[in-house]
């Protein structure tokens, strides 16, 4: 989460005001617009809901305060503006806080299909309309203060749990697959890929085996894992984490199911 980023955010002006270029807003009109058409049939009935609750604009970048003035009132959580990237001391304090740390830039033309770094519509688009739920705000809130209180060795664990539902979470919801996770919900190829692709292992959700599961960011994902409805985070976030995180670190990681980075 520190590693160098090729972009630079915007800062807030004291009204708390992000001033977006022209082009800036058509990007986001051109994301939001595609990818509601993309998730149709495909994300959970939470996810919507949140996305009705939140009513984002789509003719240009939302404002972190209009996010965070829905998100207080259904969850109590609110938008905290960040750099492009931050460390895991500086995440996880906010997620403790109740805060979403909401990156203010968004992507370039040339990464318009993918982009590595979390944007302003990957936290957004992604994540924001989840927080508007009783039980993933909970899982969220909970998975915050346990990382704060880790260990480095820890939180390099609970990393694995975070990315395997909240980042790329699936579900079962009326017996069929929908998706809840953000990274695939803001990425229209990780969408269709998650959902109809028959190369990726969909696993019903053990939470030491996504603790023990290496992934990449940097490829579409081999291995998901998949909840029984969203009030299963919420009895994830009632269970020993700590422990099943030391458990884990006993067993060791399993072998990874994709090829190694190629290094320059």
């Amino acid at each position: 989460m520190a590693k160098q980023s090729t972009y630079s955010s915007k800062q807030s002006d004291a009204n708390g005001i992000i001033h977006w270029s022209d082009d800036e807003n058509q990007v986001w009109s051109e994301l939001i617009e595609r990818q509601l058409d993309v998730i149709k049939g495909k994300a959970c009935d939470e996810y919507f809901e949140g996305l009705e609750k939140l009513d984002m604009p789509k003719d240009r970048v939302p404002q972190l305060g209009e996010i965070s003035e829905v998100l207080l009132d259904t969850t109590g959580w609110q938008c905290a503006e960040v750099p492009a990237l931050i460390n895991f001391e500086s995440f996880f304090k906010l997620l403790a806080e109740k805060k979403f740390p909401t990156a203010s830039f968004i992507r370039r033309r040339e990464h318009f299909d993918y982009l590595q770094e979390p944007d302003i519509f990957h936290e957004i688009f992604g994540h924001c309309a989840m927080l508007t739920n009783p039980a993933f705000s909970e899982f969220t809130h909970t998975y915050g203060k346990l990382g704060l209180a880790a260990t480095k060795e820890e939180r390099v664990y609970l990393a694995r749990l975070y990315w395997f539902t909240v980042e790329f979470g699936l579900m079962k919801q009326n017996d069929e697959l929908r998706i809840y996770g953000g990274g695939i919900l803001s990425s229209p190829g990780e969408t269709e890929y998650a959902f109809n692709s028959d190369i990726p292992e969909r696993n019903t959700m053990n939470v030491i085996d996504a603790f023990r599961t290496p992934y990449r960011i940097d490829i579409m994902q081999p291995k998901y894992y998949v909840i029984d409805g969203i009030e299963q985070l919420f009895e994830i976030s009632q269970m020993d984490l700590m422990g099943m995180v030391r458990d884990a670190m006993k067993l060791g990681l399993y072998p990874p199911t994709f090829p190694p980075k190629n290094v320059a």
